[in-house]
């Protein structure tokens, strides 16, 4: 005997043995128990062929009274079980629908379109180059849809974070932070100057001053061009903001090198967020914690920084290693074995950890 016919036996014995009014109680439970399953599941329920039959050999013996516990189908629906009636009575069988699309072609179709940004035309005819002719247009379309995918192709110069991606390896961002300083005049406010390479995250801190006036500037656009000489590829863009310390000077003399200057919006910090970033890094790790004695003492701090933050901290942003250098392709190789060591910046404020070579 089937486990399911040895509950239901058991389930008829219990019923036995209770009083005709009993009876009725567990008849009423059962079916609010059955409601309470019944509204926790979807509205329409698919039954398999044998759930079917076993719901008519039970519920045909009850007749009429069925209609006032049934609650998985309507009594109509139960009622067409019964008398062997379909929904497609009468209308022909309908022909299979188009095959479904193979995984890997639907794959390499969202592959093309989020890698190139190219719409369903173009997709097709990448297709057709690697030999895939069974997919059709409005297949395409359908894919990109479904999702979330524009199967028109992208317009005009795209997004802000695609113009940084692809100028990233000769896109260099710039700015100014401050930092008051005690002097023998008393407290003075410095303004540090700095720049960062987008694709590397490397940054140079180019000089600092009380008062950057247009001459200061101009010998900092100078130092730069000479900085940028001596990397393995030149920089093309700079980003930089609407701050007034940056004159028209400042920019002819970086362009008189190849160095054009694009400026973001103003009071739009996000589009020159990669520079926004490193400033409060410098400033929660390393200067919140001093009060700084001169400009040499500043100096002194920053420089630190400056190659603690290049060469030896481990950045979230490149999968928690070191910086890469200008020209290098990836991050320098970890040692994987040694005696560990603790190295020290700034009287113990920055450290980190390498393993000392044997």
């Amino acid at each position: 005997m089937r486990p399911t016919n040895k509950l239901y036996v058991a389930f008829l014995t219990r019923l036995a043995q209770f009083t005709e009014c009993e009876l009725a109680k567990v008849v009423q439970f059962q079916k609010e128990e059955n409601q309470v399953y019944r509204e926790r599941l979807p509205a329409r329920l698919r039954l398999t062929p044998e759930q079917r039959q076993r719901l008519l050999k039970y519920g045909k013996p009850l007749g009429k009274k069925l209609d006032e516990v049934i609650t998985i189908v309507s009594p109509r629906t139960f009622a067409r079980w019964a008398s062997g009636e379909t929904k497609s009575v009468g209308k022909k069988e309908a022909k299979p629908g188009r095959k479904k699309t193979a995984d890997e072609i639907r794959e390499l179709i969202l592959k093309l379109a989020r890698e190139t940004g190219a719409g369903y035309s173009k997709i097709l005819g990448e297709l057709k180059k690697l030999g895939i002719n069974s997919v059709c247009r409005s297949t395409v379309v359908n894919i990109l849809k479904e999702h979330g995918l524009d199967p028109g192709p992208k317009r005009g110069e795209g997004t802000w974070d695609d113009f940084v991606k692809r100028h990233a390896e000769t896109l260099w961002a710039t700015d100014f932070f401050s930092k008051k300083v005690w002097t023998a005049g008393g407290l003075v406010e410095f303004f540090v100057l700095f720049f960062i390479n987008i694709a590397t995250l490397r940054v140079h801190v180019a000089g600092m001053t009380p008062n950057p006036n247009s001459a200061w500037m101009a010998q900092q656009a100078r130092n730069m061009n000479s900085f940028f000489d001596e990397l393995p590829e030149r920089p093309t863009l700079l980003i930089r903001d609407h701050d007034t310390k940056f004159t028209a000077e400042f920019d002819a003399i970086l362009k008189s090198e190849g160095v054009e200057t694009k400026k973001v919006g103003p009071r739009a910090p996000n589009l020159n967020a990669y520079a926004e970033r490193w400033v409060q890094s410098v400033r929660q790790e390393c200067l919140e914690h001093f009060i700084v004695f001169g400009e040499a003492h500043l100096r002194y701090i920053l420089s630190n920084y400056e190659t603690f933050y290049n060469e030896e901290r481990a950045h979230q942003g490149v999968g928690n290693a070191r910086l890469r250098r200008f020209g290098e392709k990836e991050p320098p190789t970890e040692i994987a074995e040694g005696a560990i060591v603790c190295r020290q910046r700034l009287g113990g404020l920055l450290k980190h950890y390498n393993r000392q070579a044997a």
